[in-house]
């Protein structure tokens, strides 16, 4: 499964919420302003490294680089562009876009 998150992490609790559902082996996609949560320094850093031990964890390069942020991605994070983001949803069969 494809669990795409788009809310700041700060604002909501949808990226903990995901976290907590999300199985070993699935796919992780951070988007729009979810993308805060794979940065160096912030809150949630920790939560996403330990989440790179039994989730792929995804960030959208775009959106990082539209916040200028692209250079404090998390080691273990792996930057797509718009074309991976198609082939990430082409590759798992279920998608859950969390709100």
């Amino acid at each position: 499964m494809l669990h795409i998150v788009n809310k700041s992490p700060f604002q909501t609790s949808t990226l903990d919420t995901c976290l907590r559902m999300a199985q070993p082996g699935n796919a992780l996609l951070l988007i729009e302003d979810g993308i805060y949560a794979a940065t160096v320094g912030s809150a949630t850093e920790e939560r996403i490294r330990a989440s790179c031990a039994t989730l792929k964890v995804y960030a959208l390069q775009p959106d990082m680089d539209a916040r200028g942020v692209t250079a404090k991605l998390i080691d273990g994070v792996t930057l797509v562009d718009y074309a991976g983001f198609v082939d990430l949803t082409v590759e798992h069969h279920t998608s859950h876009s969390w709100l």
